[in-house]
């Protein structure tokens, strides 16, 4: 599918690699001016210079989505750059070590849920200031089949993307009457460089993982981009507080 985003402005956390970075490379291609933000500055300056010799119109921001106040003015700049914010997927997100949960380090579970879930809220918060002003808007934010499942070992990232689903429901019905639209996509396993740690550090668990992904391999960046994109058009219109599975079957099991 392709879509016309000219004119719009598009905001992605998350954005210097991986799922990010290849939806922020597919808001780019499709006319959008992109802001891409990230917490490391080495990787994020390289995703804006590929994009900016690609011919695109985008910035770069340094971002760590777990401090509000560096999220306030993750927009603020957004909206001085290009003037505007139509859309934003909201993914920057992390993983800890699995343990089980009666082990869990309290850091551990502190640290996932201020950049998953906290994040996600003070991303929503900040963009519907704006998008409230402008009268219409559309948010995606970056669940997982974490958020719709449980497993073991993996309580606190599991309650973290749970939480962001709860979010998106809420903050969908009460921003859908003022033409902002909320949705979820909710990945499965995504061949990203935080997937392939995972795949070193925790093979037997990745592999159990794998099994139930029955289109038999890891999921692509450019395929969560489009689900992001199309949440994004006027093509899921009405579409409101939804949780998007593209999972190559996981939650079908």
């Amino acid at each position: 599918m392709s879509y016309d985003f000219n004119g719009q402005v598009a905001l992605v956390t998350g954005a210097a690699q991986g799922m990010g970075f290849d939806t922020a490379r597919a808001f780019a291609e499709a006319g959008a001016a992109v802001v891409l933000s990230d917490i490391n500055e080495r990787v994020l300056q390289k995703a804006v210079a590929e994009l900016e010799a690609a011919g695109h119109r985008v910035s770069g921001v340094v971002c760590d989505v777990a401090d509000e106040a560096q999220v306030e003015a993750l927009v603020k700049k957004t909206v001085d750059t290009f003037g505007r914010l139509d859309m934003a997927f909201n993914n920057a997100g992390l993983q800890v070590p699995p343990c089980r949960t009666a082990e869990l380090p309290a850091s551990d579970f502190d640290l996932v849920n201020a950049v998953n879930l906290r994040g996600v809220w003070a991303c929503m918060k900040h963009e519907l200031k704006q998008m409230i002003a402008q009268g219409r808007g559309a948010i995606v934010n970056c669940s997982s089949v974490g958020g719709l499942v449980g497993l073991p070992t993996l309580a606190a990232y599991h309650a973290s993307k749970h939480g962001v689903l709860g979010l998106t429901k809420s903050a969908g019905l009460e921003y859908a009457s003022q033409g902002i639209r909320i949705n979820a996509v909710c990945p499965g396993t995504i061949s990203t460089p935080m997937v392939s740690k995972m795949l070193e550090e925790q093979p037997e668990t990745m592999q159990e993982v794998l099994k139930k992904q029955m289109i038999g391999r890891l999921g692509r960046g450019d395929e969560i981009a489009a689900a992001v994109l199309w949440l994004c058009s006027s093509g899921a219109s009405f579409v409101i507080g939804h949780a998007l599975a593209v999972d190559g079957g996981f939650t079908a099991n």
